[in-house]
């Protein structure tokens, strides 16, 4: 359940358009190509065409705007806050599930990329499931049979739409205890990802759900996943359904295990340009196709998280400032990256 417009969204104003830019304290060609979110200032407003995107400010974490921007930003959300009648709400809400099978079948894998900027902001997707092991306090063990019960590291991508996320992890993690699942809301966008010739049930599962049916089973025990990934598709939720997805996914992660998300941040340019008659309560919209959208701040989802028992690794605010040369048009990008994971076991004391 990717949101349609994020990816592309994330590809545009991805680090992957900064060639020749190195970042603060690079070494490396690698880094050089690839630098993280936030790591490209712009210092030279006559430079703001020559790139694909810029960083607003030199500080990727609780970037600030102008008090000029940040008012501007909530004047024209407020302009355009009146919710929808509760009977539209409710139908937008009930067909959810038709409208992104819709989408799929539309687009089918034609409008998302792969996600190049994936293993630069989230390394722990990269082939070091034996540290995680270490950091957790050792291999959880697991009674009964079920996709990926022999594997050593587990990963779940929660709304993997077609699979921009899942193959480049099967593709470039090379663990041979790695296990991926992976699942969406809608059963079009699941039956790519299985019809897709990089798709390997022996490494991988691809299952429907609805991450807002906390009463649905998923296909592996409580405490057993080392990471999930939610990459644009905690915002497709109903705002009322989100804590309770979130604590049901914590429960899935072992000790250390961490959650990873990437969303849209509150005064996002997508949010700016909805007009009146899309709102559906504050802060959340419907879209052309019937696909919804929330945007975040970090304190609501530090909230979400902690509820669900969750410590704080990450939670930043990357405010981006993106061009489009021919057009000679500037937009402004939110986005907000976290990382929570569950606490290790304490190792016991030793007894003197």
């Amino acid at each position: 359940m990717a949101a349609p417009h994020a990816v592309v969204a994330v590809e545009e104003g991805s680090s992957g358009g900064g060639e020749g830019l190195i970042p603060p304290g690079s070494s490396t060609a690698a880094d050089a190509r690839r630098p993280q979110f936030g790591t490209r200032f712009l210092t030279d407003p006559r430079q703001v065409f020559q790139h694909n995107a810029w960083s607003v400010e030199s500080n990727m974490d609780n970037v600030e705007w102008s008090e000029e921007q940040e008012a501007s930003a909530k004047k024209k959300v407020s302009e355009n806050n009146q919710p929808l009648p509760p009977e539209k709400q409710e139908e937008y809400d009930s067909r959810a599930n038709e409208y992104w099978n819709d989408f799929y079948t539309i687009h089918e894998n034609r409008f998302f990329k792969d996600r190049h900027w994936l293993f630069t902001e989230f390394p722990e997707l990269a082939p070091q499931c034996g540290r995680s092991r270490e950091r957790s306090g050792g291999v959880v063990d697991v009674d009964g049979d079920f996709p990926g019960s022999s594997a050593t590291c587990r990963v779940l991508e929660v709304g993997c739409g077609v699979g921009n996320t899942v193959f480049p992890i099967l593709k470039t993690n090379n663990d041979p205890g790695l296990f991926v699942y992976c699942c969406d809301f809608s059963s079009t966008a699941v039956e790519l990802v299985k019809t897709n010739p990089e798709y390997d049930p022996e490494r991988c599962f691809a299952f429907v759900h609805d991450l807002s049916d906390v009463e649905a089973d998923y296909p592996v025990p409580d405490g057993t996943l080392d990471v999930i990934v939610l990459i644009f598709v905690l915002s497709a939720l109903h705002p009322d359904k989100m804590q309770a997805s979130i604590s049901r996914l914590a429960r899935l992660l072992k000790p250390g295990g961490v959650m990873l998300l990437r969303d849209y941040g509150r005064y996002d340019m997508a949010q700016l340009r909805f007009k009146k008659g899309r709102c559906l309560s504050e802060n959340f919209y419907v879209r052309g196709d019937g696909t919804r959208v929330y945007f975040f701040t970090q304190d609501e989802l530090h909230e979400l998280f902690a509820e669900a028992g969750l410590e704080k690794v990450q939670n930043l605010v990357d405010r981006r400032l993106q061009v489009n040369r021919g057009k000679q048009l500037t937009m402004y990008r939110v986005w907000i990256q976290c990382k929570y994971r569950r606490a290790p076991v304490e190792p016991p004391e030793e007894q003197d």
